[in-house]
């Protein structure tokens, strides 16, 4: 089975970043998409790669930008937006917010979508499906070629926890708290297609096992394949879905910056003539668990010896081997914000601080709306806001494409040559 992947000319950009309707006075979800979207059908019936989408729950849109050449190019794209529905909203009494659940609600209480294909997957997986109260970013990242797609996705599966534990948001399920750092990466991961990627040798490897796939009826098409790494062949992209719901427009940014540095240098040591690292399934499996329970505070497999180092100290060195490439592509000040994470808390460790200060499960929602209003976090809470013009700093990108056509260098734990500043 031949499955053409559209290479893209460079680490072009796509987010689609899902974010939740919240009643401002009682802070439960409002089963509200389908007559917000109603009121903006520029943005959302476009014919083709509309930048406001339906989600599984109507609770829920989906904010998606055009093909992006940057970072912030992409925070400008998805500001623009939101503005836009920011200001549909407000009549409502609805506020925005983002994080891997709800705080407060039950799946029991939502709506689902009126689109076939949701419908069709609650059909299909039943129980799965209908209690994916969950809201995660994607982030796409162009790849030159179909060569390099797998190798890429192997080597990123080796940053799993990286990128969940920096956008970890997902403490609560129902109002309790579940001591979990990410409660969204088990809710969501329970699909039998979903998960951590399989490690294959090449580009034909994947033709023949989405193959096998669709031969034995087990997905109808390659995109009911959700891994949390996975090649977009339309797109001609690397996939990113590991990320939980992301709180505030800051840490978008981050996490896009995060990506498009590694995508790039991944692709940099392949035209060198490098081997990228490709870590065994069972730590790959094991470090996703330890950055799903235990967040910021894992300590993540570094060999298939058993050896381990704490994720934080991790993340320090990555954003040091990165800087290099961050700074040619842009974004440096945008994979700083990594470390301001690790200083201030990721969301989840945020949101239990909220809970440990005497506040309430809604005090929760209230401190999460307000980020995503202010568009950051921590003292200062940055200057970029969503509800503002900040669109107007960069510019919308061209939306002639969905979320899009849109690669740290190795330290001792076989990250491969380091050569991130040549």
């Amino acid at each position: 089975m031949a499955i053409e992947f559209n290479a893209s000319d460079r680490a072009t950009l796509g987010v689609e970043w899902e974010l939740q309707l919240v009643d401002v006075n009682t802070r439960h979800l409002r089963q509200e998409a389908q007559q917000v979207l109603g009121e903006l059908p520029d943005l959302s019936q476009a014919p083709a790669h509309p930048p406001l989408r339906h989600e599984l729950m109507q609770c829920t849109v989906e904010v998606v930008t055009g093909i992006c050449e940057t970072v912030e190019e992409v925070r400008g794209d998805l500001a623009g937006s939101i503005s836009r529905l920011g200001a549909a909203i407000e009549p409502r009494s609805l506020a925005l917010m983002c994080s891997g659940t709800h705080p407060l609600d039950d799946w029991r209480d939502q709506t689902l979508s009126p689109v076939q294909r949701y419908g069709e997957l609650i059909d299909q997986m039943q129980w799965l499906a209908r209690r994916i109260l969950t809201f995660g970013v994607h982030v796409h990242v162009g790849v030159r070629s179909a060569e390099k797609a797998i190798p890429i996705v192997n080597a990123l599966a080796g940053y799993l926890p990286h990128f969940l534990a920096l956008t970890a948001s997902s403490p609560f399920w129902s109002g309790h708290d579940t001591g979990l750092a990410s409660a969204r990466a088990i809710v969501f991961g329970a699909l039998p297609t979903a998960g951590p990627p399989p490690r294959l040798d090449d580009w034909a490897s994947f033709e023949d096992y989405m193959e096998t796939l669709l031969r034995a009826g087990t997905i109808s098409s390659i995109k009911e394949v959700w891994w949390d790494v996975r090649p977009h062949p339309d797109f001609g992209t690397i996939e990113i879905r590991m990320f939980d719901g992301i709180p505030t427009l800051r840490e978008v940014g981050m996490a896009t910056a995060l990506s498009q540095s590694l995508v790039q240098l991944f692709d940099q040591q392949l035209d060198r003539g490098y081997s990228l690292p490709s870590p065994a399934a069972w730590v790959v499996n094991d470090n996703k668990w330890r950055a799903t329970r235990y967040g910021l505070d894992a300590r993540v497999i570094t060999d298939e010896r058993g050896g381990t180092v704490p994720l934080r100290d991790d993340l320090y060195e990555l954003v040091r081997e990165l800087k290099p490439i961050a700074d040619r592509l842009g974004c440096a000040e945008d994979l700083d914000v990594v470390s301001e994470v690790l200083h201030n808390g990721a969301s989840y460790e945020r949101q239990r601080a909220v809970i440990d200060q005497g506040g309430t499960i809604n005090d929760v929602v209230d401190a999460l709306t307000g980020e995503f209003r202010a568009g950051g976090f921590g003292p200062d809470r940055g200057s970029t806001t969503p509800y503002g013009n900040a669109a107007g700093e960069s510019g919308a990108a061209d939306r002639d494409t969905g979320a899009h056509n849109a690669g740290r260098e190795q330290s001792s734990r076989k990250r491969g040559p380091s050569h991130a500043g040549a």
